[in-house]
């Protein structure tokens, strides 16, 4: 943070505030448009695409901006080199834009996402995802594409994922060895929905089936596969052990030695203090070391529990926006082929011919498990289930395959999904 303020104001003193643009204008983007405009002076968020222009043209006017421009092509670059804001319907045109710096991505369509992606990459663009459906599905091979037009694909700081990785980053800095990392969560029914959700959703500004996506835990899944294609660390068992304690200290009492015998773990915590914010574990035996642990308070070790009683993602998202541009430092990227991915789960009893909706939505729920494994299963991965076509009858509660369904025609992701299988394969048979 003391590295990304400073190097912002020096930016900022030169007359050159990183420029950026935001993809999407729902209410966590709203947040941070407005954490950039009123807070931020070294970072510069010149133009908003939104499918609705209505909905950008609120987000800039909720940060007290009333001087935006409807623009797209030459006339939203020419907009934006003479420092005037702009919005547009044309998402891709802001990846084309010359003086664009970094996109924003918050839509969570993965087919949308994956497009304006790419479409960054070609155009030189560092991509800051607040899409969990791409990063889970996609991601690795996003990464590749990024790294051979040699920019920065990253995950966000503030949603989970990235508040776990900035700590997992810390505690392995000192030499603690991270062995279990996840996110604390307050509550989880896997059939939940956007009607259940919908007085929730109303109240507080938001889509019912993204408020249903976290109460069913198809997010949590998400989420979980990206820290674990990130680390190398994955569920211990499908869906995780989700133990419920009191604080999420008491992790401490749910494992040991014979669970991370295979290496690390994602993982989360149910209902604990402080009911929100991210934890990873670290192990250090040292005896020397488990005294001064002893002193401050943290146990008898050697495990030891760190953990950030918060996550802020509106607020904290303009910081890896930063880490992006002026260190080409990711907050959080797929390190190598994935380990992790989820399956969808029917939600109730399905039908052939039913279409699944998704993210939140009545026909299915996510799980996380190890890549390979669901892999083997021929599973269909939860992000990519949204208007699939069900060939035959599912029973609640069971998986769902690939071969279950008919894929909608033309989709990208598809493509990526294909690519990346395909591309890690040959690594991994090459490194054999």
């Amino acid at each position: 943070m003391h590295i990304v303020d400073t190097a912002l104001a020096q930016r900022l003193a030169a007359g050159r505030p990183v420029c950026t643009a935001m993809v999407g204008a729902g209410y966590m983007a709203r947040g941070i448009a407005l954490q950039i405009v009123t807070a931020m002076p070294g970072i510069r968020l010149a133009a908003i695409a939104n499918r609705t222009v209505a909905q950008a043209e609120r987000a800039y006017r909720d940060c007290g901006v009333t001087d935006v421009v409807r623009a797209d092509g030459a006339r939203l670059a020419a907009a934006i080199e003479r420092g005037q804001y702009a919005v547009t319907d044309d998402a891709l045109a802001l990846c084309r834009a010359p003086q664009v710096e970094a996109i924003i991505e918050t839509t969570g369509d993965v087919e949308f996402g994956a497009r304006v992606a790419m479409e960054a990459f070609r155009h030189g663009k560092h991509v800051i995802l607040m899409n969990a459906e791409v990063d889970a599905s996609i991601g690795p091979i996003l990464n590749v594409h990024a790294r051979r037009a040699g920019v920065v694909y990253t995950y966000t700081d503030g949603d989970e994922p990235g508040v776990a990785m900035n700590l997992f980053r810390f505690v392995d800095s000192m030499g603690y060895k991270p062995v279990l990392m996840g996110q604390i969560k307050g509550f989880l029914n896997r059939y939940r929905n956007p009607e259940t959700q919908r007085e929730f959703a109303e109240k507080h500004q938001q889509k019912a089936a993204m408020v249903a996506s976290f109460a069913d835990g198809s997010k949590l899944a998400l989420e979980s596969a990206i820290m674990g294609n990130a680390t190398g660390f994955v569920p211990g068992v499908r869906g995780m052990y989700g133990h419920q304690c009191a604080h999420v200290k008491d992790l401490l009492q749910h494992f040991g030695p014979e669970h991370f015998s295979g290496g690390g773990l994602v993982d989360f915590v149910l209902g604990a203090e402080p009911h929100t914010g991210a934890f990873v574990m670290g192990f250090n035996d040292d005896p020397v070391k488990r005294g001064y642990m002893r002193y401050f308070k943290f146990g008898d070790g050697p495990y030891y529990m760190f953990y950030t009683p918060y996550h802020l993602p509106h607020m904290q998202l303009p910081h890896s926006v930063a880490r992006a541009v002026l260190f080409n430092d990711p907050t959080l990227a797929p390190r190598g082929a994935p380990v992790c991915d989820t399956v969808a789960m029917a939600k109730r009893d399905l039908k052939a011919g039913e279409r699944l909706d998704g993210m939140g939505g009545f026909t299915c729920y996510g799980l996380v498990d190890r890549y390979e494994t669901l892999r083997a299963e021929d599973a269909l991965p939860m992000a990519l289930s949204v208007d699939c076509v069900l060939k035959r009858d599912i029973a609640k509660d069971q998986p769902i395959r690939n071969a279950d369904v008919t894929l909608p025609a033309g989709r990208l992701c598809d493509q990526l999904r294909a690519e990346q299988t395909a591309h890690f394969g040959i690594a991994q048979r090459t490194a054999a």
